[in-house]
């Protein structure tokens, strides 16, 4: 975390760990005791940072992490992380052996998987897993009886295998009507009880039911999007326990500033033209980065000031209109806080008419992540240099 390199372009992401910290320790506070929080950070920390955040919420109290791939698991023990990690999406047969020598823990919820996987697994290793049950949510999962049972037939007496887990994912905890949530948890205690032997964690709160229904967080909660400081949906906003802290903010600086005459254009397509005599800057950050043309007009902030983005964006740059000549080298915030003023990463999710999830996941890998804690930079890329 200590250990900084030179950037060469002024656009970065600044991820506040005292945030990630504070957010998981509310949470820790918000469940009873004896329930662990099983901290998610699949998707690079949802675009955040996936070691980096890890650290953060184990620090804070997190019991253990969960992502979605075996790569992303084997991302983070190759970083030194080597804490235990659910794999919470299918994984290849082949590559049980090396999730079992890395103690990385899969999910499984198919009887010829497992008949599969027992070739890859050293006598000497054991594979722990999880097994996931389809409640309603329709995409994976253990959904009778009697597959349960096939599934447990192969792996009695077989020590390359610990049943450690089970668990399921609900559709629709963020959203205020309940009905089919409580018939996903009804059916998950009912399929949970089919099994021969109740295992050491059983979990169905994701960040939603975590933060609204007691009734759901067993003995333990999965922590994803709210240990970002980001609310589940809009309409559960209203609802939450604590409040979250954003630890998602996006930068860059001015690289040329130059005044436009009326009527003179910007950008490809000439589709902004100057009304008056107006001040034009241009910002090194594009839809490369995952900023995307469709938030062309999106405001941004600099010296405090809300200002349009005008004419189309483009792959790595893109040019907002100032109130007045500004120097090269001013601080343009994207999403984040500057004088007083501030920009949510929910705003940017309505202006794309889409998820808070999906904002901080598509900036892109070429935006460099820098680290702060108690206002000070502590890793990552020191954009000073």
């Amino acid at each position: 975390m200590g250990e900084q390199t030179k950037m060469y372009r002024d656009t970065w992401a600044e991820i506040n760990l005292d945030h990630i910290s504070y957010n998981v320790e509310s949470m820790k506070k918000h469940v009873d005791e004896g329930t662990i929080v099983i901290a998610v950070v699949k998707a690079n920390g949802y675009g955040h940072g996936d070691a980096a955040v890890a650290e953060a919420a184990l620090n804070a109290g997190a019991s253990c992490l969960a992502v979605a791939t075996l790569d992303e698991a084997m991302a983070l023990r190759k970083k030194k992380i080597a804490a235990p990690i659910l794999v919470m999406g299918a994984s290849r047969p082949e590559n049980a052996g090396d999730a079992a020598k890395e103690n990385i823990t899969l999910t499984v919820f198919q009887k010829d998987w497992l008949s599969a996987a027992k070739g890859y697994i050293k006598s000497a290793d054991t594979l722990h897993i999880h097994l996931k049950f389809d409640t309603g949510m329709g995409r994976l999962g253990i959904r009778s009886r009697d597959e349960l049972q096939e599934i447990e037939s192969v792996i009695k007496g077989d020590k390359r295998f610990l049943i450690e887990g089970a668990f399921t994912h609900f559709a629709t905890a963020d959203s205020l009507d309940n009905a089919y949530f409580e018939q996903q948890l009804s059916r998950f205690e009912e399929m949970a009880g089919w099994m021969e032997e109740a295992p050491k964690y059983v979990h169905s709160s994701n960040s939603a039911a975590g933060l609204r229904f007691p009734q759901a967080h067993l003995n333990a909660v999965r922590m994803g999007i709210s240990m970002y400081g980001l609310a589940p949906s809009m309409e559960m906003k209203p609802e939450l326990p604590f409040p979250l802290k954003e630890a998602f903010s996006l930068h860059t600086r001015i690289a040329h500033v130059k005044k436009l005459h009326k009527g003179e254009k910007v950008s490809y397509g000439a589709t902004y033209e100057a009304g008056e005599d107006e001040w034009i800057a241009t910002l090194p950050i594009g839809y490369a980065d995952g900023w995307i043309r469709k938030l062309q007009g999106q405001e941004v902030l600099t010296e405090g000031i809300r200002v349009p983005i005008v004419g189309r964006i483009c792959m790595d740059q893109c040019m907002i209109k100032l109130p007045h000549e500004m120097p090269v080298g001013t601080q343009v915030t994207l999403i984040g806080e500057q004088g007083g003023e501030k920009i949510h990463v929910d705003e940017i999710a309505q202006k794309l008419e889409t998820i808070n999830y999906e904002v901080t996941c598509m900036v892109s890998s070429r935006v460099p992540r820098i680290y702060k804690r108690d206002g000070h930079i502590i890793g990552g890329v020191n954009y000073l240099l």
